[in-house]
């Protein structure tokens, strides 16, 4: 065993001090920021219930039929008091902010920087900038009260295989998750049907998780139809389960 192990360099021990601080420095600052993030989020958001969270693609255009159906999905759901929170940019979180700016309740951006693709949209009633994903990812569940997948690319499937573990493993509280699309993602769910229940990677009720809906008036129906058997307010329970994310 002894042979085996391996001489690391502990911080303390590096023998260039001016190295040393100045490696302690950075990265105590870097925390500052992270914290920074979270209590701004928390500041902005905690009030906003009921809110769904709407994932999406960036390049997806104004023209395209998903991005229409965005919007009146986006406005029903404001009207509905629904407040509707987007990752801020452009494509389908365009949609989402611009639908819900034209309803009653507020429209969220939580926007990140990047190197390309993300700019902000003007459609914000309440507008954040994140410099670290993991952070904004917990804004986007922390404050959900259901999740609408709209088609998209590395980073929408990113965001709906995060919010279905956290649900599975009991992280955060079951919330409708509704897939809009069903040409688009039925060639996904077949293939998790087949290749992760079918070989006992998931369980087979993990399948019931999601909801394929297509029509924007039966996406508003279902969320509600979710809650009419519980409660929308976070219990004691919940409210500790999201301090945990």
């Amino acid at each position: 065993m002894n042979e085996n192990r391996k001489n690391v360099t502990k911080l303390r021990q590096i023998i260039d001090q001016e190295k040393a601080t100045s490696l302690k420095a950075r990265e105590s600052w870097h925390m500052f920021t992270i914290m920074a993030e979270f209590i701004e989020s928390t500041e902005r958001l905690s009030t906003i219930r009921p809110a769904v969270t709407i994932f999406g693609s960036a390049r997806i255009k104004p023209d395209d039929p998903y991005y229409e159906m965005c919007v009146d999905l986006s406005r029903r759901l404001s009207d509905a008091g629904f407040a509707v929170i987007s990752g801020g940019g452009p494509g389908i979180m365009e949609a989402a902010n611009k639908g819900a700016f034209e309803g009653t309740s507020p429209s969220v951006g939580l926007n990140i920087e990047l190197p390309h693709e993300q700019s902000s949209n003007p459609w914000q009633n309440i507008s954040l900038t994140f410099r670290h994903f993991f952070a904004r990812k917990v804004a986007f569940v922390k404050y959900a009260d259901a999740y609408v997948v709209f088609p998209g690319g590395f980073g929408t499937l990113d965001e709906l295989s995060e919010v279905l573990t956290l649900i599975q493993t009991g992280k955060t509280r079951h919330i409708p998750v509704i897939l809009v699309g069903t040409t688009f993602w039925s060639g996904l769910l077949d293939w998790i049907r087949i290749q992760l229940a079918g070989k006992g990677m998931i369980n087979p009720d993990d399948l019931n998780l999601v909801q394929l809906i297509d029509e924007p008036a039966n996406i508003v129906d279902a969320i509600f139809a979710f809650y009419e058997a519980r409660d929308i307010e976070l219990s004691e329970a919940d409210r500790q389960k999201s301090m945990y994310l």
